[in-house]
């Protein structure tokens, strides 16, 4: 399959121009995986620490035609201790970023949201972007959550897309167009995505998510198609222009996501949010195009975080409400008791 990764070419080139940042690669004996933090690391984006089997890992390295440094490399016996030391070295300032190597999500995302000894914020929601450039489109596009939040309610939606903003500022979209998406772009009772969309809108309106302009619900051809809209009458700002789509929920948006990838020749770069630390968080099976993304958008998102020392103002918070949790929102593998632990 040809990829084209013209527009995140752009953000690869900008993280090329600042200081390499080291990162924790969990389970990092996977080719791509090493392929891509060789290219990252003579492109100066990435100084890898290479947590895993050691002599598997340098075994593929030697393949790729690349001797990292001894020191780079970190034993683990399993998965989990993996993800254990990965998370550790981010709290303890030996690394700047986590990415995931050949890891299961579930096992990596376990550690990570761990209360006690992971990159959970207390105030904060953890949530996944993919970042999708598609073949003939003239913007990059956001989905979430696709990957970490399973079957969010209106208020985890809420921060959901505050998280989404917040990234899209960062990557110079000023005011990004969220477009709320359902099956139909009519409230319907019967669908509870659009009551959903109908309120993130009404949010947006009153300043519960700042920084964006938010409408729906939109179904998915309305929201990227202005020849759609304009065909079923949709007065909107976003409409037919849309840089973010907050999907209903995981499933949905992963399928939307890779059928862009797999049958679009998209690429998907994938990162989660709302933690101490960025997380770069893809498919085992994604191209080295992809991951390599992934870790430019994480890498700029750390410097964003280095130079915006000052929190936000409590009007900014991602939403004027108290925080509600939800036990149906959490990591894929997670039990409800376990993600109330976590």
């Amino acid at each position: 399959m040809t990829v084209h990764p013209e527009k995140l070419q752009h953000l690869i080139d900008r993280a090329m121009g600042q200081e390499p940042v080291r990162v924790a690669v969990v389970d990092a004996a996977q080719s791509v995986v090493l392929e891509t933090l060789r290219d990252a690391t003579r492109a100066g984006i990435a100084e890898p620490r290479l947590i895993g089997d050691p002599e598997a890992t340098l075994r593929l390295c030697r393949a790729l035609d690349w001797t990292p440094d001894p020191d780079w490399f970190i034993a683990a016996r399993s998965d989990a201790e993996a993800a254990a030391i990965g998370v550790k070295l981010v709290r303890s300032g030996d690394a700047g970023l986590l990415m995931k190597g050949n890891i299961h999500t579930d096992i990596l995302m376990r550690t990570v949201l761990d209360g006690a000894t992971g990159l959970r914020l207390p105030d904060r929601r953890c949530s996944h972007v993919f970042v999708v450039d598609i073949p003939g489109h003239d913007r990059l596009i956001g989905i979430t959550d696709a990957a970490i939040n399973i079957t969010p309610d209106l208020a985890a939606k809420g921060e959901i897309c505050q998280n989404a903003v917040d990234l899209f500022h960062m990557l110079g979209v000023a005011e990004p167009r969220v477009a709320v998406l359902s099956a139909v772009e009519t409230v319907t009772a019967s669908i509870a995505s659009t009551l959903d969309a109908a309120c993130l809108t009404l949010m947006g309106r009153r300043g519960q998510i700042t920084g964006a302009h938010i409408d729906g619900p939109l179904a998915f051809d309305n929201a990227i198609s202005q020849r759609a809209a304009a065909e079923k009458g949709i007065l909107s700002d976003v409409a037919g222009q849309a840089d973010i789509l907050l999907v209903p929920d995981l499933v949905s948006g992963n399928i939307l996501a890779k059928a862009l990838e797999y049958l679009g020749g998209a690429v998907a770069a994938g990162v989660a949010l709302g933690l101490s630390a960025p997380v770069v968080l893809t498919s085992r099976a994604d191209p080295a195009p992809a991951r390599m993304a992934s870790l430019a958008i994480a890498a700029l998102m750390l410097r964003h975080s280095k130079v915006q020392k000052m929190p936000r103002p409590s009007a900014e918070t991602s939403v004027a409400a108290a925080p509600q949790h939800n036990p149906a929102c959490c990591a894929p593998g997670l039990t409800a008791n376990q993600a109330k632990l976590a």
